[in-house]
């Protein structure tokens, strides 16, 4: 099977909210007037981001939800995609599996792949991802504000447990086997509270590195500080796991994919209505003041302290 083959095959669709898509040398976008385009790129690597041995369904999911919910973070809608695949060999059952799981979830969201490239080589899998916001209505990371509530979506510090049971690092059965490695493999993009947030959050950002690490970045963009009350971050209670394990999991461990955001104290109701609007559970973990830095307290007051802020690839 040659490479023209390949693209025809399994990632060749009609895409009609582009003006030109898959074929030609470079697709052509119309954005909508009064609208900006937010764009996106996310590398996945065998053997850093995933095993060698993953299941191509559930990676060709992955390879789009950690690009949607960067767009998610930004409060874009999701409209296109390139993909770009180093494949160690055309593998026919492999890549109709990927393909399978990457346009599901492409279906659910509305995104069309307009264009990408393939060679042969390590497998590596690469999405860029467009999708547009109103003007000036986009979330940053530097819009926090000294009087924001931080609040974050979901449950933090599964995928991590998922990824060190995987790892032997920790036995976890039955339920929350299942849901920590499903927070692993298949991680739900934040894409309607994204969109909602807008105009409700001063600033956002999705958790991609850790806790600490993705805070931290609004903290910095934001010329501000961020302290956060360990017990109120959403983690699930699991018996007979390591304290400092599951610590490291919540507050560094990374591959949340929620989102972090910053809103004025004075929308708490807003945030809680729209918690129950979505049916996501949304916590209030910390508030943002004047100086600089991230810190967490226990629950006694005192500050913790982590070996690692959150997952660096050159560190």
């Amino acid at each position: 099977m040659s490479e023209f083959d390949l693209i025809r095959r399994y990632f060749t669709r009609p895409a009609s909210g582009a003006v030109l898509g898959v074929g030609d040398d470079a697709a052509l976008l119309h954005v909508a007037g009064g609208m900006e385009l937010a764009v996106s790129t996310d590398m996945l690597v065998s053997g850093t981001h995933f095993f060698p041995d993953a299941d191509p369904f559930l990676l060709g999911h992955k390879t789009l939800a950690v690009n949607l919910s960067d767009l998610a973070a930004m409060g874009a809608v999701p409209r296109w995609a390139t993909l770009a695949l180093s494949l160690p060999d055309a593998d026919d059952g492999w890549l109709q599996r990927f393909s399978d799981g990457f346009f599901a979830l492409a279906d659910e969201y509305g995104v069309e792949l307009v264009g990408g490239d393939t060679t042969r080589g390590p497998l590596n899998l690469s999405v860029t991802i467009m999708g547009e916001v109103p003007q000036g209505m986009a979330l940053r990371r530097s819009g926090a504000r000294a009087g924001d509530d931080v609040w974050v979506s979901g449950a933090l510090g599964r995928a991590a447990l998922g990824l060190a049971h995987l790892q032997g690092r920790i036995d976890l059965a039955g339920d929350v086997r299942s849901r920590c490695l499903a927070a692993l493999h298949r991680p739900q993009p934040r894409v309607d509270l994204g969109l909602a947030l807008r105009g409700i959050a001063n600033s956002a950002i999705d958790i991609s590195d850790g806790l600490l690490a993705d805070l931290g970045h609004i903290a910095e963009s934001s010329h501000v500080a961020a302290e956060v009350e360990y017990a109120a971050i959403p983690a699930d209670a699991l018996r007979g796991v390591d304290e400092s394990l599951l610590r490291h999991c919540v507050l560094s461990g990374g591959d949340d994919y929620e989102l972090c955001f910053t809103v004025p104290a004075a929308k708490r109701g807003e945030v809680e209505t729209l918690a129950a609007k979505l049916s996501l559970p949304l916590a209030r973990i910390g508030a943002i003041a004047a100086g600089q830095g991230c810190t967490v307290r226990s629950t006694d007051g005192s500050v913790m302290t982590t070996k690692e802020a959150g997952y660096d690839h050159f560190a």
